[in-house]
């Protein structure tokens, strides 16, 4: 998608620091982040958000919770918790439109968010 910041860092267009990636994801670290561990999960394919998923990208979704956990056991944050957030929209936060998901961990996550 032309100009899609997510796209252009998948292209390698635009550094950023990879932590994980495959055929089919790659992870960041987020560039402001609100945790200490704070890494983006982001599809290679294009999605705006949630709403443009359907019942064929059912093993990618699985797939980026996959990666998501294996990144919170890597940094040794799994088993006191973490949290994997997806914002769909600018009223929910979302800023860039490429969907990802983002880990957070590392500090005491508070109820209800927002």
């Amino acid at each position: 998608m032309d100009g899609c910041l997510f796209c252009r860092i998948i292209a390698g267009e635009i550094p950023a620091r990879k932590v994980y990636e495959d055929d089919l994801v790659i992870a960041i670290e987020d560039i402001a982040p609100v945790a200490p561990t704070h890494v983006l999960v982001i599809p290679r394919k294009h999605f705006v958000n949630v709403l443009d998923l359907d019942s064929a990208d059912n093993a990618l979704i699985g797939h980026i919770h996959q990666v998501a956990a294996g990144i919170a056991r890597e940094r040794g944050e799994a088993e006191r918790g973490f949290r994997i957030v997806v914002n769909s929209n600018a009223g929910a936060g979302q800023s860039v439109f490429h969907i990802h998901f983002h880990v957070l961990a590392g500090r005491h996550m508070a109820w209800p968010p927002g």
